[in-house]
């Protein structure tokens, strides 16, 4: 069985990105959906990929049972440890750092040559399109971790911070 690395985000932020990864995705003549609207379905678990929160917890669950085969962390670990979550991920893909590479600058070129600044820095994900013709650009937005607080409502913020608590709390996941 191939090995899986299981990356999620704080809801808010995540449905932030979503939002406006697909207003961007939109021919220019079709108007996206409102903040909203495309709230209210994600909260119902209406998204192309299914609810948001069954996603995760299935993920979680098998990174519980499978720890040698399904890697789970979010995406607030990588931004507060990346230290411990670069040397996890290159534990369980088979080839963790000597102590050499570990004494060494090794991880800490690694996580800036993979870092959000360089990566959307670069000259492929600045300019060109896609074969169906959007922008390469719109994969990267900003890398902010707390994103959706700033862009979400406080009644918005409140109704995802108890749905994210009753679908995924009691099971030890935590943003």
């Amino acid at each position: 069985m191939c090995k899986i690395v299981y990356l999620c985000r704080n809801p808010k932020d995540m449905f932030t990105s979503l939002w406006h990864f697909i207003g961007k995705l939109l021919p220019q003549a079709q108007e996206p959906s409102s903040v909203e609207e495309s709230f209210e379905k994600f909260c119902e678990g209406r998204s192309a990929c299914g609810p948001f929160w069954d996603h995760i917890l299935g993920y979680y669950k098998q990174s519980l049972e499978r720890p040698n085969k399904v890697m789970f962390f979010t995406y607030e670990e990588l931004k507060s440890k990346p230290v411990r979550v670069l040397k996890d991920l290159a534990e369980i893909i088979g080839n963790g750092f000597t102590e050499e590479e570990e004494n060494g600058n090794v991880i800490n070129d690694l996580m800036k040559l993979c870092g959000f600044e360089n990566l959307s820095n670069l000259e492929l994900n600045k300019i060109g399109k896609l074969l169906t013709g959007e922008e390469n650009n719109i994969y990267l937005r900003r890398g902010d971790v707390g994103d959706g607080e700033k862009f979400l409502t406080s009644d918005m913020i409140e109704k995802l911070n108890v749905i994210t608590q009753e679908k995924l709390g009691m099971h030890g996941v935590n943003f």
